[in-house]
């Protein structure tokens, strides 16, 4: 199964529109997960014209009223995942993200929250981050393809190029 992991899209608080890249990049996959802040379902739905998107709400989508659950738990191949936003201090602590990913008992722990992309081999558990494809954090903008086979799991770190920013006229 090929899978599409994206976070932290902020769309349009923070950024126009997602990415041709995106969508080039996402063309063949199966299932998309989103790791949260999509700041509008809008992103949500331009998603679900490549495949099925599930969701998980982050810190930023409550402020903007997008109500999706805190975290979710998918079987896939031979895989329990777990997907949250990840919102954890100090952002990105692995030992913290190793706890989340417990409670949920997951074997693959998907995050986003760091707008920065990460794999992490833990002895028990893999942790990804996928970044962000419109406002990356001292990094390119990025995605992440899953390709899960089995009990074979492949994970990629996707440059997207460059965002989409909104741009502002600020006046006194």
């Amino acid at each position: 199964m090929l899978v599409g992991v994206i976070s932290d899209t902020h769309i349009p608080d923070r950024a126009v529109e997602l990415p041709e890249a995106v969508f080039e990049v996402f063309r063949d996959v199966e299932l998309i997960l989103h790791a949260g802040d999509l700041t509008s379902m809008e992103v949500m739905n331009d998603l679900e014209t490549i495949a099925p998107v599930e969701c998980v709400q982050g810190n930023m989508d409550r402020r903007y009223g997008v109500d999706n659950p805190r975290s979710r738990v998918l079987e896939i191949g031979s895989y329990r995942v777990g997907l949250i936003h990840g919102e954890v201090y100090p952002r990105g602590d692995t030992q913290q993200l190793r706890y989340l990913g417990l409670e949920l008992g997951a074997d693959v722990l998907i995050s986003g929250h760091t707008h920065q992309p990460f794999i992490t081999e833990l002895e028990d558990m893999l942790l990804l981050n996928p970044g962000s494809p419109t406002v990356p954090r001292l990094t390119d903008p990025s995605v992440m393809i899953l390709e899960i086979d089995g009990e074979k799991l492949d994970a990629r770190i996707i440059r997207t190029g460059a965002p989409v920013c909104r741009s502002l006229n600020f006046r006194r």
